[in-house]
Protein backbone atom coordinates (compact mmCIF):
# COMPACT_ATOMS: atom_id res chain seq x y z
CA UNK A 1 0.00 0.00 0.00
CA UNK A 2 1.68 3.40 -1.08
CA UNK A 3 0.66 6.91 0.25
CA UNK A 4 1.36 10.11 -1.85
CA UNK A 5 0.85 13.41 -1.44
CA UNK A 6 -1.30 15.73 -4.08
CA UNK A 7 -0.59 18.42 -5.88
CA UNK A 8 -1.76 21.53 -5.26
CA UNK A 9 -1.79 24.74 -6.98
CA UNK A 10 -0.66 27.32 -4.82
CA UNK A 11 -1.11 25.35 -1.48
CA UNK A 12 1.72 22.85 -1.61
CA UNK A 13 4.62 24.11 -3.09
CA UNK A 14 8.29 23.20 -2.55
CA UNK A 15 8.51 24.43 1.08
CA UNK A 16 5.56 22.82 2.15
CA UNK A 17 6.28 19.08 0.70
CA UNK A 18 9.28 19.32 2.22
CA UNK A 19 7.60 19.91 5.58
CA UNK A 20 5.53 17.42 4.96
CA UNK A 21 7.56 14.87 3.81
CA UNK A 22 9.71 14.99 6.73
CA UNK A 23 7.13 14.25 8.71
CA UNK A 24 6.77 11.25 7.26
CA UNK A 25 4.79 8.43 6.00
CA UNK A 26 4.56 9.88 2.25
CA UNK A 27 5.82 7.36 -0.06
CA UNK A 28 6.17 10.08 -3.20
CA UNK A 29 5.09 13.68 -4.19
CA UNK A 30 4.07 15.18 -7.29
CA UNK A 31 4.76 19.24 -8.09
CA UNK A 32 2.28 21.98 -8.82
CA UNK A 33 1.16 21.17 -12.33
CA UNK A 34 3.59 23.10 -14.95
CA UNK A 35 1.46 24.51 -17.82
CA UNK A 36 2.42 23.93 -21.41
CA UNK A 37 0.70 26.05 -24.35
CA UNK A 38 2.31 26.06 -27.48
CA UNK A 39 6.31 26.04 -27.05
CA UNK A 40 8.90 24.50 -25.22
CA UNK A 41 9.25 25.80 -21.65
CA UNK A 42 13.24 27.11 -20.88
CA UNK A 43 14.74 25.14 -17.89
CA UNK A 44 13.62 28.05 -15.71
CA UNK A 45 10.04 27.17 -15.83
CA UNK A 46 10.46 23.80 -14.43
CA UNK A 47 12.78 24.39 -11.66
CA UNK A 48 10.80 27.18 -9.90
CA UNK A 49 8.09 24.77 -9.35
CA UNK A 50 10.01 21.84 -9.23
CA UNK A 51 13.15 22.64 -7.70
CA UNK A 52 13.90 19.58 -6.15
CA UNK A 53 14.84 18.53 -9.58
CA UNK A 54 18.18 19.78 -8.75
CA UNK A 55 18.83 17.48 -6.11
CA UNK A 56 17.66 14.45 -7.55
CA UNK A 57 13.90 14.62 -7.75
CA UNK A 58 13.26 13.99 -4.13
CA UNK A 59 12.57 16.48 -1.24
CA UNK A 60 15.40 17.10 1.67
CA UNK A 61 13.85 13.72 3.81
CA UNK A 62 13.84 11.72 1.01
CA UNK A 63 10.93 11.42 -0.48
CA UNK A 64 10.71 10.91 -4.41
CA UNK A 65 8.76 13.77 -6.67
CA UNK A 66 7.15 13.37 -9.53
CA UNK A 67 6.80 15.96 -12.04
CA UNK A 68 3.42 17.40 -13.44
CA UNK A 69 2.79 18.75 -16.66
CA UNK A 70 -0.91 20.19 -17.75
CA UNK A 71 -1.83 20.50 -21.29
CA UNK A 72 -3.55 19.88 -24.46
CA UNK A 73 -1.46 19.90 -27.34
CA UNK A 74 -0.17 16.03 -27.74
CA UNK A 75 2.65 16.71 -29.52
CA UNK A 76 3.54 19.89 -27.40
CA UNK A 77 3.43 18.33 -23.86
CA UNK A 78 5.46 15.33 -25.14
CA UNK A 79 7.80 17.72 -25.96
CA UNK A 80 8.26 19.70 -22.53
CA UNK A 81 7.81 16.10 -21.05
CA UNK A 82 10.99 14.84 -23.02
CA UNK A 83 12.95 18.04 -22.26
CA UNK A 84 11.61 17.90 -18.35
CA UNK A 85 13.31 13.90 -18.16
CA UNK A 86 16.20 15.64 -19.65
CA UNK A 87 16.59 18.09 -16.24
CA UNK A 88 15.92 14.72 -13.80
CA UNK A 89 12.49 14.27 -13.92
CA UNK A 90 11.97 10.59 -12.81
CA UNK A 91 8.33 10.01 -13.67
CA UNK A 92 6.08 12.76 -15.76
CA UNK A 93 2.53 12.66 -14.23
CA UNK A 94 -0.36 14.83 -16.42
CA UNK A 95 -2.74 16.43 -14.98
CA UNK A 96 -6.32 16.06 -16.11
CA UNK A 97 -8.57 16.79 -12.78
CA UNK A 98 -7.77 20.70 -12.29
CA UNK A 99 -11.18 22.07 -11.72
CA UNK A 100 -10.03 25.84 -12.32
CA UNK A 101 -12.26 27.75 -14.46
CA UNK A 102 -9.13 29.53 -16.19
CA UNK A 103 -7.29 26.20 -16.58
CA UNK A 104 -10.09 24.57 -18.01
CA UNK A 105 -11.60 27.84 -20.45
CA UNK A 106 -7.43 27.31 -21.72
CA UNK A 107 -8.49 23.31 -22.47
CA UNK A 108 -6.40 21.88 -19.28
CA UNK A 109 -7.34 20.18 -16.78
CA UNK A 110 -10.66 18.45 -15.66
CA UNK A 111 -12.37 20.05 -19.24
CA UNK A 112 -10.35 17.10 -21.40
CA UNK A 113 -12.26 14.51 -19.41
CA UNK A 114 -14.65 15.59 -22.24
CA UNK A 115 -12.55 14.14 -25.31
CA UNK A 116 -11.43 10.56 -24.19
CA UNK A 117 -9.52 10.28 -27.56
CA UNK A 118 -7.36 13.20 -26.67
CA UNK A 119 -6.73 12.03 -23.20
CA UNK A 120 -5.41 8.67 -25.33
CA UNK A 121 -3.48 10.72 -27.60
CA UNK A 122 -1.61 13.25 -24.75
CA UNK A 123 -0.47 9.74 -22.87
CA UNK A 124 0.69 7.61 -26.13
CA UNK A 125 2.72 11.01 -27.43
CA UNK A 126 4.49 11.14 -23.97
CA UNK A 127 4.57 8.04 -23.50
CA UNK A 128 6.12 8.25 -27.17
CA UNK A 129 8.62 10.54 -26.68
CA UNK A 130 10.18 9.59 -23.26
CA UNK A 131 12.73 6.76 -22.29
CA UNK A 132 11.30 3.40 -21.25
CA UNK A 133 12.84 4.34 -17.61
CA UNK A 134 10.96 7.33 -17.42
CA UNK A 135 7.31 6.35 -16.38
CA UNK A 136 3.87 8.23 -17.31
CA UNK A 137 1.43 8.33 -15.06
CA UNK A 138 -2.27 10.58 -14.62
CA UNK A 139 -4.29 12.31 -12.24
CA UNK A 140 -8.08 12.40 -13.43
CA UNK A 141 -11.75 12.97 -11.66
CA UNK A 142 -14.61 11.25 -12.52
CA UNK A 143 -15.56 13.49 -15.40
CA UNK A 144 -16.72 16.88 -16.00
CA UNK A 145 -20.11 17.18 -15.57
CA UNK A 146 -21.26 13.73 -14.74
CA UNK A 147 -19.32 10.32 -14.19
CA UNK A 148 -20.67 8.34 -16.86
CA UNK A 149 -17.29 8.07 -18.90
CA UNK A 150 -15.14 7.36 -16.06
CA UNK A 151 -13.98 4.17 -17.05
CA UNK A 152 -13.91 5.17 -20.85
CA UNK A 153 -11.24 7.65 -19.92
CA UNK A 154 -9.83 5.56 -17.09
CA UNK A 155 -9.46 3.05 -20.35
CA UNK A 156 -7.57 5.98 -22.43
CA UNK A 157 -5.00 6.88 -19.83
CA UNK A 158 -4.45 3.56 -19.30
CA UNK A 159 -4.59 2.11 -22.97
CA UNK A 160 -2.41 5.44 -24.05
CA UNK A 161 0.75 4.04 -21.91
CA UNK A 162 -0.27 5.43 -18.06
CA UNK A 163 1.63 3.28 -15.31
CA UNK A 164 -0.84 4.36 -12.62
CA UNK A 165 -3.66 6.52 -12.15
CA UNK A 166 -4.97 8.61 -9.49
CA UNK A 167 -8.97 9.00 -9.39
CA UNK A 168 -9.96 12.18 -7.42
CA UNK A 169 -13.27 11.16 -6.77
CA UNK A 170 -15.66 13.82 -7.77
CA UNK A 171 -16.45 15.71 -10.99
CA UNK A 172 -15.21 18.45 -12.32
CA UNK A 173 -18.95 20.26 -11.38
CA UNK A 174 -18.62 18.82 -7.90
CA UNK A 175 -15.31 20.43 -6.99
CA UNK A 176 -14.62 19.62 -3.67
CA UNK A 177 -17.96 19.68 -2.11
CA UNK A 178 -18.44 16.20 0.20
CA UNK A 179 -19.24 13.99 -0.41
CA UNK A 180 -16.21 12.18 -2.75
CA UNK A 181 -17.70 9.16 -4.31
CA UNK A 182 -15.19 6.04 -3.28
CA UNK A 183 -17.67 3.37 -4.24
CA UNK A 184 -17.40 4.52 -8.16
CA UNK A 185 -13.52 4.20 -8.09
CA UNK A 186 -14.49 0.20 -7.89
CA UNK A 187 -15.54 0.20 -11.64
CA UNK A 188 -12.35 1.75 -12.85
CA UNK A 189 -9.63 -0.21 -10.86
CA UNK A 190 -12.02 -3.28 -12.76
CA UNK A 191 -11.40 -1.60 -16.04
CA UNK A 192 -7.92 -1.18 -15.90
CA UNK A 193 -4.57 -2.99 -15.71
CA UNK A 194 -2.56 -0.54 -13.45
CA UNK A 195 -2.44 0.47 -10.01
CA UNK A 196 -5.15 3.27 -8.66
CA UNK A 197 -4.76 5.21 -6.55
CA UNK A 198 -8.12 6.97 -4.76
CA UNK A 199 -7.87 10.75 -3.72
CA UNK A 200 -10.49 13.07 -2.38
CA UNK A 201 -11.86 13.47 1.28
CA UNK A 202 -9.77 11.92 3.30
CA UNK A 203 -9.33 13.84 6.41
CA UNK A 204 -8.78 11.22 8.93
CA UNK A 205 -7.72 7.48 9.61
CA UNK A 206 -11.31 6.83 9.66
CA UNK A 207 -11.80 7.91 6.45
CA UNK A 208 -8.88 6.25 4.89
CA UNK A 209 -10.20 2.89 6.44
CA UNK A 210 -13.67 3.91 4.52
CA UNK A 211 -12.01 4.98 1.25
CA UNK A 212 -10.16 1.56 0.94
CA UNK A 213 -13.37 -0.18 1.96
CA UNK A 214 -15.33 1.35 -0.44
CA UNK A 215 -13.52 1.97 -3.65
CA UNK A 216 -11.73 -1.49 -3.22
CA UNK A 217 -8.23 -0.03 -3.80
CA UNK A 218 -5.16 -0.23 -1.24
CA UNK A 219 -3.04 3.13 -2.42
CA UNK A 220 -4.45 6.55 -1.39
CA UNK A 221 -3.32 10.22 -2.27
CA UNK A 222 -3.79 12.69 0.11
CA UNK A 223 -4.41 16.40 -0.24
CA UNK A 224 -6.17 19.14 1.88
CA UNK A 225 -6.18 16.27 4.39
CA UNK A 226 -2.86 16.88 4.50
CA UNK A 227 -2.34 20.22 4.71
CA UNK A 228 -4.95 20.29 7.96
CA UNK A 229 -3.46 17.60 9.56
CA UNK A 230 0.81 17.15 8.82
CA UNK A 231 1.29 13.81 10.03
CA UNK A 232 -2.01 12.61 8.61
CA UNK A 233 0.31 9.54 6.57
CA UNK A 234 2.21 9.18 9.50
CA UNK A 235 -0.70 7.82 11.55
CA UNK A 236 -2.38 5.70 8.62
CA UNK A 237 0.89 4.33 8.10
CA UNK A 238 1.07 3.16 11.64
CA UNK A 239 -2.13 1.80 11.36
CA UNK A 240 -0.98 -0.50 8.19
CA UNK A 241 2.09 -1.37 10.18
CA UNK A 242 0.47 -2.66 13.13
CA UNK A 243 1.72 0.21 15.31
CA UNK A 244 0.70 2.36 17.84
CA UNK A 245 -0.92 5.70 16.85
CA UNK A 246 0.25 8.88 18.22
CA UNK A 247 -1.19 12.09 16.65
CA UNK A 248 1.33 15.12 16.88
CA UNK A 249 -0.17 18.08 19.40
CA UNK A 250 0.32 21.59 18.99
CA UNK A 251 3.62 21.19 20.54
CA UNK A 252 4.84 19.63 17.45
CA UNK A 253 2.82 21.58 15.11
CA UNK A 254 3.50 25.05 16.11
CA UNK A 255 7.70 24.46 15.37
CA UNK A 256 6.49 23.13 12.04
CA UNK A 257 4.69 26.36 11.44
CA UNK A 258 7.28 28.30 12.62
CA UNK A 259 10.03 26.79 10.32
CA UNK A 260 7.53 27.50 7.57
CA UNK A 261 6.99 30.88 8.42
CA UNK A 262 10.96 31.40 8.83
CA UNK A 263 11.37 29.89 5.32
CA UNK A 264 8.44 31.96 3.25
CA UNK A 265 9.88 35.40 5.27
CA UNK A 266 13.50 34.94 4.23
CA UNK A 267 12.75 34.04 0.45
CA UNK A 268 13.32 37.14 -0.98
CA UNK A 269 11.35 36.89 -4.26
CA UNK A 270 8.14 36.52 -2.00
CA UNK A 271 8.08 38.60 1.42
CA UNK A 272 5.05 40.22 0.81
CA UNK A 273 3.60 36.90 0.23
CA UNK A 274 4.55 35.51 3.82
CA UNK A 275 1.40 36.65 5.84
CA UNK A 276 -1.39 35.31 2.79
CA UNK A 277 0.57 31.98 2.70
CA UNK A 278 1.00 31.38 6.23
CA UNK A 279 -3.00 32.46 6.65
CA UNK A 280 -4.06 30.13 3.92
CA UNK A 281 -2.56 27.20 6.28
CA UNK A 282 -3.76 28.60 9.43
CA UNK A 283 -7.39 28.19 7.68
CA UNK A 284 -6.63 24.45 7.31
CA UNK A 285 -4.92 23.56 10.32
CA UNK A 286 -7.35 24.83 12.31
CA UNK A 287 -9.74 22.05 11.30
CA UNK A 288 -7.90 20.27 13.80
CA UNK A 289 -6.06 22.31 16.18
CA UNK A 290 -7.67 24.67 18.13
CA UNK A 291 -4.58 26.55 18.84
CA UNK A 292 -3.91 27.37 14.71
CA UNK A 293 -7.61 28.39 14.69
CA UNK A 294 -6.84 30.88 17.61
CA UNK A 295 -3.92 32.40 15.96
CA UNK A 296 -5.95 32.62 12.74
CA UNK A 297 -8.43 35.01 14.61
CA UNK A 298 -5.50 36.73 15.84
CA UNK A 299 -3.37 37.40 12.59
CA UNK A 300 -6.08 37.32 10.16
CA UNK A 301 -6.51 41.20 9.66
CA UNK A 302 -2.44 41.84 10.50
CA UNK A 303 0.28 42.32 7.01
CA UNK A 304 3.03 43.02 9.42
CA UNK A 305 5.82 40.71 9.21
CA UNK A 306 7.50 41.20 12.28
CA UNK A 307 3.76 41.72 14.31
CA UNK A 308 2.99 38.27 13.19
CA UNK A 309 5.93 36.76 13.60
CA UNK A 310 5.58 37.83 17.57
CA UNK A 311 2.09 36.44 17.53
CA UNK A 312 3.31 33.23 16.24
CA UNK A 313 6.20 32.95 18.46
CA UNK A 314 3.83 33.86 20.82
CA UNK A 315 1.93 30.38 20.46
CA UNK A 316 4.61 28.45 21.04
CA UNK A 317 3.72 26.05 24.24
CA UNK A 318 5.77 26.26 27.33
CA UNK A 319 8.39 22.79 27.44
CA UNK A 320 8.29 21.25 30.81
CA UNK A 321 11.04 22.43 32.24
CA UNK A 322 10.25 26.28 31.93
CA UNK A 323 6.92 25.54 34.03
CA UNK A 324 8.93 23.95 36.85
CA UNK A 325 10.95 27.21 36.95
Amino acid sequence: MQLALAPMEGLIDETLRSLLTEVGGIDWCVSEFVRVNQTLLPAHCFLKLAPELKRGSRTPSGTPMRLQLLGSDPSCVADNAAFAATLGAPVIDLNFGCPAKTVNKSRGGAVLLKEPELLHAIVSAVRAALPATVPVTAKMRLGFDHAEDAVTCAQALADGGAASLVVHARTKVDGYKPPAYWERIGAIRDAVKVPVFANGEVWSVDDWRRCRSLSGVDDVMLGRGMIARPDLARQIAAVRDGREVTPMGWAEIQPLLQRYWDIVCGNVATPRHAPGLLKQWLVWLGRSYLEAEALFVAVRTLNDIAAIGALLAASAPLDAAALDR
